[in-house]
């Protein structure tokens, strides 16, 4: 019989968690995010080449006509790539400022959401009774 209650339990428990998964999959945030996923996977894409394919050959340029991405230093056998990193930090850079100018765009363009207060209902007579009589009582304690 136990066992029987515990499978029972269990069918719930997993039909509980699947409807729930089905509500959170149905949820707007949840397209809207893989939306988000998938344009800045491409923006980055769009960025990386801008950094690498116009704004490093240019600054390898100004330092002496140099490939940037070549820049390394070397520590034993090793060879540290200070030229990858630094157009990596570039890349991050860009979109950091592109998503902030973004963001600052859609604050401006979209109303702010007012704040609805919800009044408290009004007491009824019965209440404010037996709050008096609650303060009352307090007060001959007090005494």
């Amino acid at each position: 019989m136990k066992k029987e209650v515990k499978k029972d339990l269990e069918k719930i428990k997993k039909n509980k968690f699947i409807q729930e998964f089905k509500e959170f999959i149905a949820k707007g945030n949840v397209v809207d995010l893989a939306v988000g996923v998938i344009i800045g996977g491409a923006f980055g894409k769009i960025v990386t080449s801008i950094v690498s394919d116009l704004l490093m050959p240019v600054i390898g340029v100004i330092i002496g006509g140099h490939d940037f991405t070549a820049l390394k230093i070397t520590f034993g056998n090793a060879n540290i790539m200070i030229g990858n990193f630094i157009q990596n930090v570039i890349d991050f850079l860009i979109i950091a400022v592109c998503i902030f100018v973004i963001v600052k765009i859609i604050n401006r363009i979209m109303p702010k959401k007012e704040e609805v207060k919800e009044e408290a209902p009004a007491k009824s007579e019965e209440v404010v009774l037996l709050e008096e009589i609650r303060d009352l009582l307090k007060e001959n304690k007090k005494r």
